[in-house]
């Protein structure tokens, strides 16, 4: 069992940074590879980062490629998501969750582990 808990969201212009953190709760945080999702009004939810659970691997999602990075910090038990020249179309509510993960394929299996969600609006 893991809790989690996202903040950090915010209004932002475009071309700005914020930074998203997910903290969580459990003995076990380790044992889960941690991913991020987004989901924008009347669209469907988008895996935007994903983690292995020791940190050594991880992916991004080619909308945020080169813009996004994902990290864990497994002694703090919190995965981070920083998000540099943020665009308007990053416009979301993000959401952490913890499930497992394929760093060869980037395939990421989401468990029913998920946060509140925190939400990210990029002015233009």
């Amino acid at each position: 069992q893991v809790q989690l808990a996202e903040s950090g969201g915010g209004l932002v212009q475009a071309g700005g940074s914020l930074r998203l953190s997910c903290d969580a709760s459990g003995r076990t945080f380790s044992a889960y590879a941690m991913a991020w999702f987004r989901q924008a009004p009347g669209k469907e939810r988008e895996l935007v980062a994903a983690i292995s659970g020791t940190g050594d691997s991880s992916s991004v999602s080619d909308s945020v490629k080169g813009r996004f990075t994902v990290s864990r910090g497994n002694d703090k038990k919190s995965v981070t998501l920083q998000m540099n020249n943020l665009k308007p179309e990053d416009s979301a509510v993000y959401s952490c969750n913890a499930g497992r993960y394929w760093p060869s394929s980037g395939h990421y299996e989401q468990y029913s582990y998920w946060g509140q969600g925190t939400q990210v609006t990029v002015s233009s």
